[in-house]
């Protein structure tokens, strides 16, 4: 059974730093595209970043140049290192990663930022 756990969250003040971390377990294969989420209280939730298995990465405009996802392959983890961080960025932050076809979530990890 393919499995995402993230780990990592916390609480941060503003302008802090954290760094995420999703570990896929279950599976032999790499994932090829592997992500992050994120859903505020009251809020759809909505897509961070993203990163391919060749590295090639794409972010949602209101994280850029504060946050970076990276991964290794070979142990089939992706990290969301966020840093500057704002009280809008508070929120349930969620892997995902598409193998075969098929997309798989984690259980979420809380990040809460005060002002």
């Amino acid at each position: 059974q393919v499995q995402l756990v993230e780990s990592g969250g916390g609480l941060v003040q503003a302008g802090g730093s954290l760094r995420l971390s999703c570990v896929a377990s279950g599976t032999i294969f790499s994932f090829n595209d592997m992500g992050w989420y994120r859903q505020a209280p009251g809020k759809q939730r909505e897509f961070v970043a993203v990163i391919v298995k060749s590295g090639g990465t794409n972010y949602a405009d209101s994280v850029k140049g504060r946050f970076t996802v990276s991964r290794e392959n070979a142990k089939n983890t992706v990290y969301l290192q966020l840093n500057s961080l704002k009280p809008e960025d508070t929120a349930v932050y969620y892997c995902n990663g598409l193998l075969f076809g098929q997309t798989y979530w984690g259980q979420g990890t809380q990040v809460t930022v005060s002002s």
